[in-house]
């Protein structure tokens, strides 16, 4: 354990569970809902809404064998490629098994998928898949749909929900276990102000950390909290410097920030073309699947046509598609574009690569326990081993669902005794972490987009690094000051704080990993380097707040637990 924990106020309530799971999303209503089931007392407790978290934006659809002729080993074939040698292979196995039975017990749960006229789940492609296995709902509203039966299921069930409400730090009994979570609840209701909820069983699934960069796809809670709450308990996250860059996000303009409108990779799978502004199509000679390769090589492509045009976007041309396609497949992108003055069915929609996904996190094993006792994580938040360097498209929600179904199977296994928590996180903990003002989220966003975007190399990632450490340093020379001017506790003040921790820590990793692989590009280390980097890279912060970085002797995770 660390002792490091967030500046806070004392709770001034708490309640009591079996389990507390943060997070609202596929990978944590799928595990509140399994976890209550087996009889344990279940609390979800959501920064915003239910349904307000990453899985409401989905729009590809969910990857799966369920059509005729594919099988898992292709799937996982796809995943491994995709995955530039990191995947471990055993957790890629568990997820295209288990992944088909998982989708049928969602459908069950609730969730309507597109169908055939013959009444089969209608299939697409996306990148990097050689079949077509992607099931989607509503055309492009495929996380919408899920979210809607999840969130139905868990108020039919019951569950004890707190929404609006921020997670800080996890609580530990004298044994270093876990214990349950602090938060704070924004606004009024059952529950106010800073509390906490005591579980001996915590299951992190809260999505992930877009929100470090200027423009990203991911909505404005995705500010790295889970990751950021893990670091300071002790744990471990590892694969953090393989941000998954989208590389079709609707450009709108060099100086937007804030969560932008993605443009699903399924158009690419159904037929539209990549061009410059010439119409040239310059995904051809690429690769062999063209605007279908693997989402890091588009993104690739794009930043080079970028750069050798001089232009700041390419075009996605769908106009073959005719209206009543876009209506009836895509009628949310379709609008989207509508409304920001672009219409698809006329002309080439202007995309650009933005910050998109998470392919490493808090570092679990298959039961998707953490190197915490009695931590979980569960989604974005967590790097199982499935998606390596580089995740394959509409492979998270899955993920999201069938490592949910295997750690709520291990609680109800287990069933962990409560205990009682050491000590109450607040202003009285051994290291209370120095906040930043609200203003500083600004800076950090800028600093890594030019840092640590999608092109790298050593020099920029050095100044990111420097620029962080003056951020951090800052804070923490003026908290020890005569006269300080501490940040005053709050939302936004939490929130800016967990954006510099998990930045310092992606940084860092991005330095460490001198070669290209997946969605890490270096360009001054344009090549793969197999015999040195086909490692992964550990990163856990010390006492003293620096992150300490180790590589893996082999591509394999070492376990979690010293017994395993």
């Amino acid at each position: 354990m660390t002792g490091i924990r967030l500046t806070a106020p004392a709770p001034g309530w708490a309640i009591d569970a079996d389990v507390v799971v943060v997070g609202s999303g596929v990978a944590g209503l799928t595990t509140a809902l399994r976890c209550a089931a087996a009889g344990l007392d279940t609390v979800v407790v959501t920064k915003a809404r239910l349904d307000d978290g990453s899985t409401r934006w989905a729009q590809g659809g969910i990857a799966a064998a369920l059509g005729e002729g594919d099988t898992p080993e292709q799937h996982l074939d796809d995943t491994l490629v995709a995955g530039a040698g990191l995947c471990d292979k055993a957790a890629v196995r568990v997820l295209v098994t288990e992944g088909p039975d998982a989708v049928r017990r969602l459908i069950t749960t609730g969730a309507t998928f597109d169908t055939t006229d013959s009444g089969d789940i209608a299939l697409t492609r996306e990148g990097g898949h050689h079949r077509r296995r992607i099931a989607h709902a509503g055309g492009d509203a495929t996380g919408a749909e899920i979210s809607r039966a999840l969130v139905e299921a868990v108020r039919s069930a019951a569950l004890h929900t707190i929404e609006n409400a921020l997670v800080l730090d996890l609580l530990t009994d004298a044994e270093g276990r876990t214990a349950g979570v602090s938060l704070h609840v924004m606004g009024e209701g059952q529950h106010d102000g800073v509390g906490a909820v005591r579980a001996p069983s915590v299951v992190l699934a809260t999505g992930g950390m877009g929100q470090v960069f200027s423009a990203t796809t991911n909505p404005s809670v995705s500010t790295g909290d889970g990751v950021a709450l893990a670091l300071r308990a002790g744990a471990e996250v590892s694969d953090l410097e393989f941000v998954q860059f989208h590389p079709t996000v609707l450009f709108l303009g060099a100086d937007s920030e804030g969560q932008q409108p993605l443009v699903s990779e399924a158009v690419r799978g159904e037929g539209a073309h990549l061009v410059d502004a010439a119409g040239t199509r310059f995904m051809l000679g690429q690769h062999e699947l063209a605007e279908l390769a693997p989402r890091d090589i588009v993104a690739k492509a794009i930043t080079r046509q970028m750069h050798e045009h001089g232009t700041e976007h390419m075009y996605l041309d769908a106009r073959h598609f005719g209206a009543r396609m876009w209506e009836q497949r895509f009628p949310t992108i379709l609008a989207a574009c509508r409304a920001h003055g672009i219409d698809p069915v006329t002309e080439p929609v202007p995309v650009a690569p933005a910050a998109h996904y998470a392919s490493g996190g808090i570092r679990t094993d298959l039961r998707g326990r953490t190197t915490v006792p009695g931590l979980y994580a569960c989604g974005e938040v967590a790097c199982t081993g499935v998606h390596g360097a580089n995740r394959l498209a509409s492979n998270s929600l899955l993920e999201g669902l069938v490592f949910a179904e295997r750690i709520a199977a291990d609680i109800a296994e287990t069933r962990p005794p409560r205990t009682e928590p050491a000590e109450a996180a607040g202003e009285g903990s051994d290291e209370p972490v120095a906040l930043l003002a609200p203003e500083a989220r600004t800076a950090i966003q800028r600093t890594m987009t030019r840092g640590a975007g999608v092109l790298r190399s050593a020099a920029s990632l050095a100044t990111a690094a420097e620029e962080l450490e003056a951020l951090h340093r800052s804070a923490a020379a003026d908290a020890d000051a005569a006269d300080p001017k501490d940040a005053v506790p709050g939302v936004d003040a939490w929130e800016v704080t967990n954006l510099l921790l998990v930045s310092r820590v992606l940084v860092a990793a991005a330095r460490e990993r001198e070669e290209t692989r997946g969605c890490h590009w270096r360009e001054d280390r344009p090549d793969r380097d197999d015999e040195h980097w086909r490692r992964h890279l550990v990163v856990r912060i010390a006492p003293d707040r620096t992150p300490v970085v180790d590589r893996t002797e082999t591509a394999a995770f070492p376990p979690v637990r010293p017994a395993d």
